[in-house]
């Protein structure tokens, strides 16, 4: 089950995370997300939705993999953000629920 929290900031959220052991930065790792998604689990997201900007939109992830490897990946709304990574995940959260 995917479990849903609410943080003042993505930092705060990346930090919570962290402190729960979630420490693999799977925005620099999503390559084995992109080849193997079904060995990932999605179970803590959190969206970010800017008030006054669409550009501050932003999902973070709590991934978990089979293997046990636990991180964090932040899908961000702007040209730059790893859409396919994002849409993967999107899936996954989707699936997952």
């Amino acid at each position: 089950m995917t479990r849903m929290y609410h943080y003042a900031t993505v930092s705060k959220a990346l930090d919570q995370l962290n402190e729960k052991g979630f420490t693999c930065d799977f925005n620099l790792n999503n390559d084995a997300i992109k080849k193997n998604p079904e060995k990932f689990e999605i179970v803590h997201v959190y969206r970010y939705e800017g008030a006054s900007d669409p550009g501050d939109e932003a999902v973070v992830y709590g991934i978990k993999s089979s293997s046990g490897k636990k991180g964090v990946y932040v899908s961000g709304f702007s040209a730059d953000s790893d859409s396919e990574t994002s849409k993967i995940l999107l899936e996954l959260s989707i699936k997952g629920r």
